[in-house]
């Protein structure tokens, strides 16, 4: 039996891009999608069709080109995610626009008009998670979606403690902590260069988020994202879902190790952890405090919106 099929015994296996056809290969449960993913599959061949049809859904609708590429940008965002729902047997995650990022109100709107999108389809909004940015304003926008209109939510570029624990805190769907950003941070700006899997800063990350989640009982779910290698995989077996490129998704299935269960919700039980609330002031505080946390959040929304920008240009051309 591979690593691969070893995990996915103890953790929910999650596949991390848009390319529907390598989903199909590693059967996972679930899919995830960011705008740099939508961005690399709708350049491939394969998926122009996809890439047409949102183009010509958005050339139905009245407004300028700006206005059209917006309707052919979220369109497309939905038919990638609805081709999606039909090769895994849960749910997949689509992103809000990570421009706006510090915007609650213009979050909410968004989430809603994808969730109608999706619902137009014929896909029911439980097979959806909305993916939006561990920001103050990401946070409760996601709390108004899963209290007011029982929309679950994916809360994305986690890289601190205070983010984790001010969506548990909201009572957000999932969280995804990334891992490997983590790392890239402390290889970066540290004299340490290399780690072993159990001592990488973003599984120790992971790891202490799990713990708290699970020894007070929060209802969030935690997701390790954005992986280096399949080391940082395996020292994170046993959390509750695990996002996974599909390069690194072959490396697992080529493995035939035992995995070991690192993350339980008993041994979390027995640790010795104190409780925390987190308000607007202490969430801001503690982030500005964590560089790590407050560089790669803020790099992430930046990189997020680059390929979005990158995408839509690609909208326009064929929209001429």
């Amino acid at each position: 039996m591979s690593v691969l099929q070893e995990l996915k015994k103890i953790t929910t296996i999650v596949a991390d891009t848009g390319d529907f056809e390598a989903i199909n290969i590693y059967k996972p449960t679930d899919a995830t999608t960011n705008p740099s993913l939508i961005l690399s599959a709708s350049s491939m061949e394969r998926y122009q069709p996809l890439v047409q049809k949102a183009v010509e859904y958005a050339k139905g609708k009245k407004g300028s080109v700006s206005e059209q590429v917006a309707e052919a940008m979220d369109y497309l965002c939905v038919l990638f995610g609805t081709e999606i729902l039909k090769v895994v047997p849960g749910r997949v995650s689509t992103e809000i626009d990570a421009r706006l990022s510090f915007d609650t109100k213009k979050s909410v709107e968004k989430a809603l008009k994808l969730i109608a999108l999706y619902k137009s389809l014929g896909v029911d909004k439980e097979r959806i998670l909305i993916k939006l940015a561990s920001t103050w304003e990401g946070i409760k926008a996601a709390e108004i979606l899963e209290n007011e209109h029982g929309v679950h939510c994916n809360l994305t570029l986690l890289f601190s403690f205070a983010q984790a624990v001010a969506c548990a805190e909201a009572g957000v769907t999932l969280i995804s902590p990334f891992v490997g950003r983590i790392l890239d941070w402390y290889v970066a700006n540290t004299d340490t260069k290399k780690f072993e899997a159990l001592k990488d800063p973003g599984v120790i990350s992971v790891t202490n988020i799990y713990n708290y989640y699970k020894k007070f009982g929060y209802k969030t779910l935690v997701m390790g994202a954005s992986f280096r290698n399949v080391g940082e995989i395996k020292a994170l077996a046993g959390c509750d879902l695990l996002t996974i490129s599909p390069a690194l998704l072959k490396e697992l299935e080529n493995e035939t190790e035992s995995v070991v269960t690192y993350l339980s919700v008993s041994n979390a039980k027995l640790q010795d952890i104190e409780k925390i609330t987190v308000d607007e002031c202490r969430f801001r505080w503690l982030l500005n405090e964590d560089a790590m946390a407050t560089d790669k959040l803020s790099e992430g929304i930046r990189k997020f919106a680059v390929d979005t920008v990158k995408l839509e240009n690609l909208i326009k051309t064929y929209l001429k």
